[in-house]
């Protein structure tokens, strides 16, 4: 009754492959479009915009560069949190060999070198894959810690490790630093997602997502139809480091405003991994969805008990945090693999049939 597609005619191919067929789809979008554009940031507190929206966003699209490649092309990977590490510590060097370049130009360009570096740990992906491979990622995020401890260059030799942020402008407004607003920057990350969100949607649905699908679900018969694993298994681990590093990117110049080796840990490649599972993977409608749930736990644990006049400890927190955040993976592994994408989808058929929920 309120989300059919009965009487939605298409009158052309184009029209009936768009995007978002239903028109109640594109009513959902646009309204989730004017939420997080218009009214987070209007009514939205600073603290509620630094400490649950930007994080919220940067999270949610790295599990989309970890999904494009482990949900959608089935090679697993463990280095998610040093691929982000590239691209903050490439955005941190460009920023200081182009100081008048626009900072959104270097945060887009940063991705570029963490693809390069996907690429070279991608390799064994032609000959290897499970387990395995994310073994050979695992020891990616490792190697490439290690270089960012020991190689001074990275950080301009600064004596502290650390890479601090410089301030920098757009359209006069400052974006970066430690003058920059949150809803400036709530604003900058969401659009550079929004943007990125809409691209990796159409590659997947385009030639090149396909492919990586089907090297995903049975690689000898993809390769037996024509499609190359050597093009196929290289350009998903380029497209995912890519979005990877962007997102690191993000989270060191938008978000954090310095950063040291730590926050690329292997601790952070495991929570974007959890992100997936529990969203869902083969999913970016999922990648939010776990992206949000992780996220915004912890911060109901906290306030949950608080405003029930509990005191609770911050180690006690974090460690009904980590058992719930295992419980569910659990779950989800067992009862729905496909995470919480999947139980959305199965609302929306069953309230497509409705009042008749099984009916086919």
């Amino acid at each position: 009754m309120f989300y059919r597609e009965a009487g939605q005619f298409k009158t052309s191919y184009s029209a009936d492959q768009a995007l978002l067929p239903i028109k109640q789809d594109r009513i959902g979008l646009a309204l989730i479009l004017v939420t997080a554009f218009v009214l987070i940031p209007m009514f939205g507190t600073s603290f509620f915009l630094s400490s649950i929206m930007i994080p919220f966003l940067v999270f949610a699209l790295a599990a989309v560069g970890l999904n494009i490649l482990t949900g959608f092309a089935g090679q697993l990977s463990l280095g998610t949190g040093a691929f982000m590490g590239v691209g903050a510590y490439s955005c941190y060097k460009l920023t200081t060999y182009f100081p008048d370049v626009n900072i959104i130009i270097l945060i887009m360009a940063s991705g570029i070198f963490s693809a390069l570096i996907g690429v070279v740990f991608g390799l064994p992906s032609l000959r290897i894959k499970g387990l395995y491979l994310a073994i050979t990622t695992l020891a990616a995020q490792f190697f490439l810690e290690w270089c960012f401890n020991r190689i001074g260059w990275l950080y301009n030799d600064n004596p502290s490790g650390a890479i601090e942020v410089p301030q920098r402008l757009l359209f006069g407004v400052p974006i970066t630093g430690p003058e920059a607003i949150p809803e400036v920057r709530y604003l900058v990350i969401l659009t550079i997602v929004a943007v990125m969100t809409l691209l990796a949607a159409n590659v997947l649905r385009g030639r090149i997502g396909r492919s990586w699908m089907m090297i995903r679900d049975m690689d000898i018969a993809a390769e037996l139809m024509g499609i190359r694993p050597l093009r196929a298994k290289l350009s998903a681990f380029a497209f995912s480091s890519y979005y990877c590093g962007v997102a690191g990117a993000l989270m060191v110049f938008c978000w954090i405003g310095s950063a040291e080796v730590e926050t690329f840990d292997i601790n952070h490649s495991f929570l974007i991994l959890f992100m997936v599972i529990i969203g869902g993977l083969g999913s970016l409608t999922g990648c939010f969805m776990g992206a949000a749930f992780i996220w915004v736990l912890p911060v109901l644990i906290r306030s949950v008990p608080s405003a029930l006049g509990i005191d609770m400890l911050a180690a006690t927190t974090e460690h009904i945090n980590n058992i719930v955040i295992g419980c569910l993976i659990i779950f989800f592994l067992i009862v729905e693999p496909h995470g919480l994408a999947r139980l959305w989808q199965i609302g929306k058929e069953k309230l497509r049939n409705w009042p008749y929920p099984y009916a086919n």
